[in-house]
C-alpha cells in the first residue's frame, strides 16, 4: 500500500514537471513569435522610411512633424535667409571689387586671361570659405541650386521664393557696394557673351551649370556628404570652369552672380543668357541625379534646409 502511494506520488511529480516543461516551451515560443513580429515591424518601418523622399524622409528621420517643426520655425528660416544673403553678397562683392581693383590698380600689362584667372580664384576661395562656415545653416548661394533642391522635393516652394528674393537682392547689394568703393571699372565682373553668340553662351551655361548642380546633388545625397573636403570640391569646380570658360562668356553658372554686376553697371540686356542657361542646366541635372541615386533621402533634405539652432552639433 505504501509502495503504491509512492508510485502515485512519483507519477504526479513527473506529470507536474511535464506540464511545467510544456508551459515553459509555450512561453518561449510566444516570446520568439513576439520578437519575430517586432523585428518584422522594424524592418517594415525601415523600408517605409527608405521609400520616403526629400522633405518626407527628413520628417521621418527627426521624429515626425513635431521634430520637423525645428526646421520650419521663423527663427531658423531667418538664419537660413541671412546665411544666403551673406554668402551671395560676399560672392558678388569679391568678384565686382576684384575686377575693379585689377582694372584700376593691377597694372597696364594685364591680359584678359590674367583677370579671368584671378577672379576665378578669388570667387572659388570665397565659396570654399563660405561653405565651410555657413554650410550647416544654408549654403546654396545660387538660385539654380535652390531650384534643383525644390524639384527634388527637399524644400517648400514658398521658401524657395524667399531664397530667390534674398539671393538676387544680395547679389545686387554686393556689386553695388563694390561700385561704391571702386567705381565701375572692369565692368564690375559683369558676364557678357561675345557679340552674336548669345545662344552659344546660353548653351555653354547649360553644360557647366549641369555639371555643378549634378555634383552638388550627388554629394548631398551620397556617402560623401559629411566629408571635410566638400567645399574644396565646389571651389575646384568653380575655378576650373571659370578659368576655362571665363574668356568666352564669363562662366557664370549662377543667375544671381550675373544679375548683381549687371544691376550695378545698369545693363541687363544680356542677363537672359545667364538666366535661361543655368535654369535649363539645373533641370537636366535633377533628372540625371534621379537616375544615378534615386529620389532624395533625408540627408539631402537636411543639406538643403540646414541644421536648426537647437539641433546643431557642438
Amino acid at each position: 500500500m505504501q509502495s503504491l502511494k509512492g508510485e502515485q506520488a512519483g507519477a504526479g511529480q513527473e506529470d507536474l514537471a511535464r506540464k511545467e516543461d510544456l508551459a515553459g516551451q509555450a512561453e518561449m515560443a510566444g516570446k520568439e513569435e513576439m520578437a519575430g513580429k517586432e523585428e518584422m515591424a522594424g524592418k517594415e518601418e525601415m523600408v517605409r522610411k527608405a521609400e520616403l523622399a526629400g522633405k518626407a524622409a527628413l520628417i521621418a528621420s527627426v521624429g515626425g512633424q513635431r521634430g520637423y517643426a525645428d526646421w520650419t520655425n521663423p527663427e531658423h528660416r531667418l538664419r537660413r535667409l541671412l546665411s544666403e544673403f551673406i554668402g551671395m553678397a560676399g560672392l558678388t562683392f569679391v568678384l565686382s571689387g576684384g575686377a575693379a581693383i585689377l582694372a584700376r590698380y593691377g597694372g597696364r600689362g594685364l591680359q584678359p586671361w590674367d583677370t579671368v584667372l584671378v577672379l576665378s580664384a578669388v570667387s572659388a576661395l570665397w565659396l570654399v570659405v563660405a561653405v565651410y562656415f555657413l554650410g550647416d545653416i544654408s549654403a546654396h548661394f545660387n538660385p539654380a541650386t535652390t531650384l534643383a533642391f525644390a524639384l527634388r522635393r527637399d524644400m517648400d516652394w514658398v521658401m524657395v521664393g524667399a531664397y530667390w528674393v534674398v539671393q538676387f537682392a544680395a547679389a545686387a547689394c554686393g556689386s553695388l557696394l563694390a561700385r561704391g568703393f571702386f567705381g565701375p571699372a572692369g565692368h564690375l565682373a559683369a558676364t557678357m557673351p561675345k557679340p552674336g553668340q548669345s545662344w552659344q553662351a546660353a548653351g555653354f551655361e547649360v553644360i557647366i551649370t549641369f555639371g555643378l548642380v549634378l555634383m552638388i546633388l550627388n554629394m548631398a545625397n551620397g556617402p560623401k556628404l559629411n566629408g571635410p573636403f566638400i567645399p574644396l570640391a565646389v571651389g575646384a569646380y568653380i575655378m576650373a570652369w571659370g578659368t576655362m570658360g571665363g574668356p568666352f562668356e564669363g562662366a557664370s553658372m549662377n543667375p544671381a552672380r550675373s544679375f548683381g554686376p549687371d544691376v550695378a553697371i545698369g545693363n541687363l540686356s544680356t542677363w537672359w543668357v545667364y538666366l535661361i542657361g543655368p535654369t535649363v542646366g539645373a533641370v537636366i541635372a535633377v533628372g540625371v541625379a534621379y537616375v544615378l541615386r534615386g529620389p532624395a533621402k533625408a540627408q539631402e533634405a537636411s543639406a538643403a534646409e540646414g541644421t536648426p539652432l537647437n539641433r546643431a552639433t557642438t
